[in-house]
């Protein structure tokens, strides 16, 4: 374990000993060469889950279930069981613990104005899927456009290829004089 490593988790434990989560703040911040560490998540939950995560970028997971929880202002419990009915997907540690991303906290979030719009966790999660295809489509479809506007682009180029100069002259055409009889 590094020096580092080491300050970081002596700091997390003063905060969390002294019960403020909002407390826990890196003493030290990683130099011009680090890399994160990819989100290792341990399966999924249906095709919401696998749409989620080719939709949002790969955001470090760091919270302890508690510390979640009170960040997103609900019970413990409560993560729980929305990991059970599928809404929220935590990475896992290699002991098999919770951890959860700031996403992910965010989206506890979201569950919660929802169900207080009145949507029970079914209707919650009709409604996630749909958002999560609704920005897959979104994807989608600015890719489309994008490759149309490079296929116009390219066609139009052609048709600069293709058209040749012209001179243009005109010709002014006198009536001829007119016979007698």
């Amino acid at each position: 374990m590094s020096d580092l490593e080491r300050e970081r988790r002596r700091a997390t434990w003063s905060a969390m000993s002294k019960g403020s989560a909002a407390q826990i703040r890196p003493l030290s911040t990683p130099g011009p060469g680090f890399v994160p560490e990819p989100n290792r998540d341990v399966g999924t939950n249906g095709p919401e889950s696998h749409a989620r995560a080719l939709v949002r970028e790969d955001i470090r997971a760091v919270y302890v279930i508690s510390v979640a929880a009170e960040l997103a202002g609900v019970h413990p419990q409560t993560l729980r069981i929305y990991e059970r009915k599928g809404l929220v997907d935590p990475s896992r540690t290699g002991g098999g613990s919770r951890r959860y991303s700031p996403a992910d906290i965010e989206r506890v979030r979201h569950i919660g104005h929802l169900t207080a719009a009145g949507l029970n966790l079914e209707g919650v999660r009709r409604v996630l899927e749909f958002e999560a295809q609704l920005e897959q489509l979104r994807i989608e479809l600015d890719r489309v456009r994008a490759e149309t506007a490079e296929a116009v682009e390219r066609t139009h180029r052609q048709y600069r290829r293709d058209l040749v100069p012209l001179r243009q002259v005109s010709l002014v055409q006198r009536d001829a004089p007119r016979r007698s009889r």
